[in-house]
């Protein structure tokens, strides 16, 4: 970890060199807050930002109406679809389908206790129903597809219909998830899917969700939506047991997105543009990244690639169409990335053209990859690209500590980010971190992440 309190403004070429040859790191907006250090004699240490945290949202589809004012035809979402081609999503279209799937949500009897489950991965449909949720102010949550397309008995994802007790499931291709849902969803469940069908259950489609007529207290239940509003909830991995489903609130997830964008200030330079591929149902892909986003009216073109043989060609293909402003992605994604850009002029150039910044979570990232990053970035363009990482949890909407692109080196994880607390507590010979913020899931006294 780092406990520099006071780093200087980053400027052109001051940064020493690693593994980029002398190569300067490229300047970028960057508004790590100073952090006082106060040392107690039980060797308690606290970090507090000196910087206090400014206004957030109610809501986090506030946001979506103001750009949905503001940049009507920016694309918010784009996916590819079977001709290869990109299928999109504009942010005033966003507003108009959440709009209509929240008065069919609102017609229905769903609740904190019977939210909206999300069976299937990332894709516009995916967005589509979360947002409908969002606005109608009701909680959904995503379950990874593995549950029901990779596991033969379907025990956890038994386990979480139980949990969860959903008053509506979504699932974007019934016919491929029939099994799962025969399996596992209880009769007077109400299943709703882009297309297919079920061999036993009938199926609601997408597409009379959106066809819904907005209800006319439709404006007055997305008024009623406060900080406390549960937003949805998010499972955690369920590595060591059953997964546990964690409470988001809009508090959570808006003061959040504040605490990214005075972090990572170059977002108010322009709209992000992102490749992504991480997954809804953790809390990176689906809080960080899709509300980062939205937050600052960026464009988010999907990447059902995977950091690994037979995936990777995937993220490879769309980097070669399109140039991020911002990369997000764990170490072995980098990893299995680096031989192409080594490669691969033309995708080197279009990877690193506009790119502002690299950030990483998940992992570590060894020495020798993020060198080999810095080198081709120097080759490509004359400077290094300002690699971050940062510490968080599901409990903390992810984000909480953040390193500076000075400072930044593998191993460490930065300082708490402005609106946080954080608190190092001696235990078995090294030091707990635990977390005091908006951003902290209700009834935690403290978080560690992990």
């Amino acid at each position: 970890m780092s406990a520099k309190p006071d780093t200087p403004e980053l400027t052109k070429g001051d940064a020493p060199a690693s593994g980029g040859k002398g190569h300067p790191l490229r300047a970028i907006s960057f508004g790590e807050p100073k952090v006082s250090i106060e040392r107690r004699a039980d060797g308690v240490i606290y970090l507090r930002p000196k910087v206090a945290l400014g206004k957030y949202p109610e809501r986090l589809t506030d946001r979506l109406h103001h750009w949905a004012e503001a940049a009507a035809d920016r694309i918010f979402m784009a996916e590819r679809d079977a001709g290869g081609g990109w299928r999109q999503i504009t942010y005033a279209e966003l507003l108009t389908s959440s709009r209509h799937i929240a008065s069919s949500l609102l017609a229905r009897d769903l609740s904190a206790d019977k939210p909206v489950v999300v069976l299937s991965g990332n894709s516009i449909d995916h967005a589509l129903v979360a947002f409908g949720a969002l606005y109608a102010g009701i909680p959904f949550c995503p379950v990874s597809p593995a549950y029901s397309l990779v596991s033969k008995d379907y025990c956890k994802l038994s386990y979480l219909m139980k949990l969860l007790t959903p008053g509506l499931i979504f699932a974007d291709d019934a016919d491929r998830f029939n099994d799962a849902l025969e399996a596992s969803v209880p009769a007077g469940i109400e299943i709703a899917a882009s297309y297919g069908a079920l061999r036993d259950r009938d199926v609601t489609m997408l597409a009379d969700l959106m066809a819904t007529p907005l209800d006319r207290g439709l404006d007055a239940a997305h008024q009623a939506i406060g900080p406390d509003t549960i937003a949805k909830f998010l499972l955690t991995s369920g590595s060591t047991g059953n997964p546990k489903a964690v409470i988001n609130t809009q508090r959570m997830i808006c003061a959040n997105q504040v605490m990214i964008r005075e972090t990572m200030t170059f977002l108010k330079d322009e709209p992000p543009v992102i490749v992504d591929w991480l997954p809804w149902n953790h809390t990176f892909g689906g809080n960080h990244n899709i509300g980062l986003t939205l937050y600052n009216g960026g464009s988010m073109y999907l990447d059902a690639g995977k950091p690994m043989p037979g995936g990777i060609e995937q993220t490879v293909r769309n980097l070669r169409e399109i140039s991020p402003t911002v990369y997000f992605n764990v170490p072995k994604g980098y990893e299995s990335l680096l031989p192409y850009l080594r490669d691969d002029s033309a995708l080197r150039a279009k990877f690193f053209y506009r790119l502002q910044a690299m950030f990483f979570s998940g992992a570590a990232l060894s020495p020798f990859v993020w060198s080999s990053l810095d080198e081709l970035a120097g080759r490509e363009t004359g400077f290094r690209i300002p690699m971050l990482t940062g510490l968080g949890a599901t409990e903390t909407a992810p984000f909480f500590m953040s390193a500076n692109p000075v400072t930044s080196r593998s191993g460490h994880v930065g300082l708490p980010a402005v609106g946080n607390e954080a608190k190092l507590v001696p235990s078995n010979g090294k030091l707990e971190v635990r977390a005091r913020g908006p951003n902290v899931t209700p009834g935690f006294t403290g978080v560690s992440p992990s």
